[in-house]
């Protein structure tokens, strides 16, 4: 066996296994001992060559492994000692118990561990992992004489692979209550060394470790206890107060995590100066982030120090605490120039938000205080500024309930408020009055804290602002904002909303266009009130109502009224979704008279005022969009009505349940010769595709049939395609089997007989579209096949860009059809199995296609790569950057557009392989620059903004060239694009120079 091991690796291998088997077989059988296996090994096992010794130990290991329950107690002792500790790999042995301890005892005692080599080092590692986590009781019992040589073993550590494992180690011993004994200093020094942590990564780093990785790791160990806090603390207020921004930034996000697990009795000594750091940083910092972080610690701390225990004769350092943030604040809320009102604020409100008692000691202490400088200061902009930081502090009080009416903090301050609020609807400052109402909506969404005669007083200010001012429209938009109440406390407040509302709306409908205006106003009101069942069932028929008395020519309306009143519909109908019994409510209201509406417009013989615009591609979108809204939320019970009654209205013209039904003609909309009726089909397209997936349809086979012979039909592309999406969605939610099997035959028939067919090409092509698109959301096989025929499709010269556009249909979400709303089977990773199975070929037929091919082949991997995530597209980076940049050539605006999407931020997130080609992207960027369209130059201008991102010694030869270049779009005849190259020439012009 020795003669073996001194082999060479490639002659040793074979004979090894063979050894090691007959080995096994020996000791197994009795006729071989451990012992002897050890005595045969003997001169591999001290070798001085390292190679060797290893190897002997690696045989050794896998014989104990085998045969470890064979093994007698003093053969375990010898083989066990502090010469077999492997030098390239750890194997688990079961030990009888006790001899884990003498391993750990040998290795603390006899082996300096960080003398080793990387992987050996992370075996020791690992084998105190593995023994923590088998023989915890054992451990235990070593008390701290484990800590501490623990403690040797980790010490000096750097390898970030060997420093993961050692921290989790430390934050075992901690969590699962090893003794730590006189060595908690001590561990914490080990630790907090590495503090902040301070690792980038190598380029193309094979074990993938992120300097995240290690600091949150590094992180869960600090704040892992409160033993830590009188040596943690200092160090964090050291590091906060520091010029390094990331070493700020990990101490105040370590703090926070502190928090959750100290006390008063830790932080108590240390408030003041964690108080002045938080403090200077939020009134002095230059960095959004810091001051984010800073809030969030002073967040932290304030809720720590209240929801610790009181002693009675301790102090409340809670109150102490805010105490010291109103004396450093309170006076900045008061200084004439109100330069540091804002971050006093910010700091004010954040302590308020962190607990109940905080947000009462503070709000009575700075309520009275702002309300004085709100009279004080006369300015309508300084006014609204005092009044916006009022609605933030009334904005806390909704966190916490108080169950005493009297104990409310804002009941003292109620007169004072209103009339402050009342003062602000009624200044002359559009601004003011904003903020006015928003701070009216706070104040009512408080249980019973406005009175009846406040909430009348309210509404009539608000009725001003809508209906009577000149800037009403502004108004309207923040009255709809501010009444959106959902807490059962507003209901009284929205009702008396609906009153003069219901008063002007029936004020308005009676006058001409001159009125007409202020009544659509009115509508937009309603639809915002509509936030609870009783005031739904108000509004609604109102709502409807203004349609139909818009169809018997009693109001006068046009193409933007009809939309601006869907989308009021809309609005309630999402607003009903929050409870069943108004969803449904909204379902069987709306829906049969909006059904109604577009089957009397469709209808040969109609004539009135409506007709024209009711059939308009926009509005019927728009209608369908409400239809689908409706549909959404119903339960599957109630859904399986309703589809009894629709489905067959588009099959059989059953219009039974439809209002004011005596039509002059059948509704046939899937005959030949009804063109209107036809373009109602997206109507059945919103409904159906909106059911949920086991609801029945009723004769599905019939009307799938019908959809495939209208989505084929030339003439009306708007009705093919809706045919086309109603088909693809019942097509993506229907369940695997048979029927799915023959409907999916049928398609495909169809759509290779179409794109036969010179008259109805274009049509056949959506169709093939939306059903790949519905059988890739589902990763069904067939969606491969119909990938690879649009591919084909590629290079048809009449169909080849609309297949090539057509690709960012497949990887993007749609909106009315195929959403995760709708309840279609929508994957997870689809763009990303997409992705996969698709780009290679691309690539390959990109290759391979003729010259005046290529650009289309561009434009679908464009396409494809631009939505796909990014982390999924960094490491295909380096074979496909070749692609992009030739995209950039192309003379298609839209590849152009699509592939800077794209790039854009691959310059953020990869840019050590995005300065491979510096020379190529600076080139490209700065020619698109002066593109015709203006979408490309505003994008190309972004890239060029990007770039700075690229390490600076490679951007530098670049500079003045990119400077003088970039002068040229500053004088663009588009704003947009002189704005992106006044920041991209900034930025350019910033590099190199110190703190850029």
């Amino acid at each position: 066996v020795s003669d073996l091991l001194g082999l060479e690796v490639q002659t040793a291998v074979m004979w090894e296994t063979l050894v090691m088997g007959a080995m096994e077989a020996y000791v197994k059988s009795g006729n071989y001992t451990v012992l002897k296996v050890v005595e045969a090994l003997g001169s591999s096992l001290e070798n001085p060559e390292p190679r060797t010794r290893a190897r002997g130990i690696q045989l050794l290991s896998q014989v104990l492994l085998q045969c470890h329950s064979l093994l007698l107690e003093k053969e375990e002792k010898i083989t066990h000692c502090q010469h077999f500790l492997p030098s390239q790999n750890s194997l688990c042995v079961a030990l009888p118990p006790g001899l884990a301890v003498s391993v750990l005892k040998a290795i603390f005692q006899e082996v300096h561990v960080q003398s080793l080599l990387q992987v050996d080092r992370h075996t020791v590692f690992s084998i105190i992992t593995n023994f923590m986590q088998s023989r915890e009781e054992e451990l235990k019992d070593l008390g701290a004489d484990f800590t501490f040589g623990f403690i040797q073993v980790m010490d000096g550590e750097k390898d970030p692979r060997n420093l993961l494992v050692a921290f989790h180690i430390v934050h075992d011993l901690i969590s699962r209550d090893y003794s730590l004994g006189p060595f908690v200093e001590e561990l914490f020094e080990v630790t907090s060394c590495y503090f902040p942590i301070d690792f980038t990564p190598p380029p193309n780093d094979p074990y993938g470790i992120q300097r995240d990785d290690l600091i949150l790791s590094l992180r869960a160990v600090l704040a892992s206890t409160p033993r830590f806090a009188e040596f943690l603390l200092p160090l964090l207020i050291e590091k906060v107060d520091s010029e390094i921004l990331s070493a700020k930034l990990d101490s105040l996000q370590t703090l926070n995590a502190c928090c959750a697990v100290y006390g008063q009795k830790e932080l108590k000594d240390f408030l003041p100066s964690l108080w002045a750091s938080i403090r200077r940083e939020v009134f002095q910092t230059a960095s959004e982030r810091v001051e984010a972080e800073g809030l969030a610690a002073l967040h932290s701390l304030t809720a720590c120090l209240s929801r610790s225990v009181l002693r009675a004769d301790a102090e409340d350092l809670l109150n102490s605490f805010l105490s010291n943030i109103l004396q450093d604040c309170r006076h900045h809320l008061c200084e004439p120039d109100m330069k540091l009102v804002w971050p006093s604020a910010k700091l004010l409100q954040t302590a308020a938000g962190a607990s109940a008692r905080a947000c009462d000691h503070i709000t009575s202490n700075v309520l009275p205080l702002l309300l004085e400088q709100f009279h004080k200061h006369s300015q309508s902009n300084q006014r609204r500024t005092i009044l916006e930081m009022i609605l933030g502090f009334l904005k806390l009080q909704q966190k916490w309930s108080y169950e005493d009416k009297d104990e409310r903090p804002l009941s003292g301050f109620k007169d004072q408020l209103c009339s402050l609020v009342f003062m602000a609807i009624t200044d002359p400052s559009t601004q003011l009055q904003l903020v006015g109402i928003r701070t009216l909506t706070v104040l009512g969404a408080q249980p019973d804290l406005l009175s009846s005669g406040d909430l009348e007083l309210a509404i009539g200010h608000l009725y001003r602002l809508s209906f009577l001012e000149e800037d009403s429209q502004s108004c309207c938009r923040e009255v709809c904002v501010a009444n959106q109440l959902s807490s059962p406390y507003q209901q009284g407040f929205v009702g008396r909303a609906f009153t003069p509302l219901h008063r002007e709306l029936d004020v308005t409908r009676e006058h001409g266009p001159n009125k007409c205006s202020r009544h659509l106003l009115c509508l937009q009101a309603l639809s915002a009130v509509s936030t609870h069942p009783s005031i739904v069932k108000e509004t609604l028929p109102l709502l409807l109502q203004h349609l139909w008395q818009a169809n018997k020519g009693n109001v006068v309306i046009g193409f933007n009224d009809i939309i601006a009143i869907c989308q009021s519909l809309q609005q309630v109908a999402e607003k009903c979704h929050r409870d069943p019994d108004s969803c449904w409510y909204f379902h069987e209201t709306a829906l049969p008279c909006l059904f109604a509406l577009a089957v009397q417009a469709s209808m040969p013989e109609d004539s009135s005022v409506l007709r024209k615009v009711l059939l308009e591609d926009e509005v019927l979108a728009a209608l369908a969009s409400v239809i689908s809204t409706a549909t959404i939320h119903l339960s599957s019970e109630l859904a399986a009505q309703s589809v009894t009654r629709i489905v067959p209205l588009f099959l059989d013209g059953n219009i039974s349940f439809l209002p004011e039904n005596s039509f002059p003609s059948r509704f046939q909309p899937f005959q030949d010769g009804c063109s209107r009726q036809r373009r109602l089909v997206v109507l059945l397209m919103a409904f159906v595709c909106s059911l949920p997936r086991n609801v029945e349809i009723p004769q599905l086979t019939q009307l799938m049939r019908e959809l495939l012979e209208l989505s084929c039909c030339p003439g009306c592309p708007f009705s093919s395609t809706a045919a086309a999406k109603c088909f693809a969605g019942l097509l993506n939610k229907h369940p695997a089997g048979q029927q799915l099997d023959e409907f999916l035959q049928l398609a495909v028939d169809t759509v290779e007989a179409g794109l036969g067919a010179g008259s109805s090409r274009s049509q056949a092509f959506t169709l093939l579209l939306w059903v790949t698109k519905a059988l890739v959301l589902r990763y069904h096989p067939l969606s491969s096949c119909l990938t690879a025929r649009l591919m084909g499709l590629l290079s048809d010269p009449e169909l080849g860009p609309a297949a090539a556009d057509g690709f960012s249909l497949l990887m993007s979400d749609c909106t009315d059809v195929l959403t995760r709303a709708c309840h279609a089977d929508v994957r997870i990773m689809f763009r990303q199995r997409f992705f996969t199975d698709n780009v290679p070929d691309l690539v390959q037929g990109f290759h391979a296609a003729p010259q005046d091919v290529k650009p289309n082949y561009l434009k679908g991997l464009s396409h494809v790569l631009n939505r796909l995530p990014k982390p999924v597209l960094l490491p295909e980076l380096p074979t496909l950057l070749s692609l992009l940049l030739e995209a950039l050539s192309c003379t298609d605006s839209v590849v152009q557009l699509s592939t800077l999407s794209c790039l854009q931020p691959l310059l953020l997130e990869a840019p050590q392989i995005m300065s491979l080609h510096i020379d190529t992207l600076v080139t490209k960027f700065l020619n698109l620059s002066s593109s015709p369209s203006m979408a490309v130059r505003i994008a190309a201008l972004q890239c060029m903004n990007a770039l700075t991102h690229l390490p600076t010694p490679v951007l530098l030869p670049y500079k003045p060239q990119v400077i003088r270049a970039l002068a040229k779009p500053l004088d663009d005849k588009k704003r947009l694009v002189r704005k992106e190259a006044v920041s991209a020439r900034g930025e350019w012009f910033l590099l190199g120079s110190p703190g850029s």
